[in-house]
């Protein structure tokens, strides 16, 4: 398809939106909590691997599949960001497979 999962411009990166598709090619969880962790190992990942972190995230973009999602995904979300708190939006939306419940980009700075 020709994307990155993570660019670098300037002092930012971007993460492209990324679904719960475990590293080791296992299925994604059922859980709405378990399927947002996925996303941000895999985010956490790309990140690290540009130069930053979690840490360094000032905004998140997420897309939910249903609304009643909502409180496990932003207890997932807060255990995540705790105090770093970066702006979010959080939109309905379908996605490209049924399993998956959430897809989330971010946007973080380089330290």
């Amino acid at each position: 398809m020709g994307y990155s999962r993570a660019v670098v411009a300037g002092d930012r990166v971007h993460v492209s939106g990324t679904a719960a598709n475990p590293a080791d090619g296992s299925p994604p969880p059922d859980d709405i909590y378990d399927q947002t962790h996925v996303c941000f190992d895999l985010i956490r990942i790309a990140l690290e691997q540009a130069g930053t972190s979690l840490a360094n995230v000032v905004r998140t973009r997420v897309y939910l599949v249903n609304a009643d999602d909502f409180d496990g995904f932003a207890r997932a979300h807060g255990e995540v960001f705790g105090e770093v708190r970066p702006a979010n939006t959080t939109v309905l939306a379908g996605l490209l497979d049924p399993r998956w419940k959430v897809e989330i980009e971010v946007e973080a700075v380089l330290p």
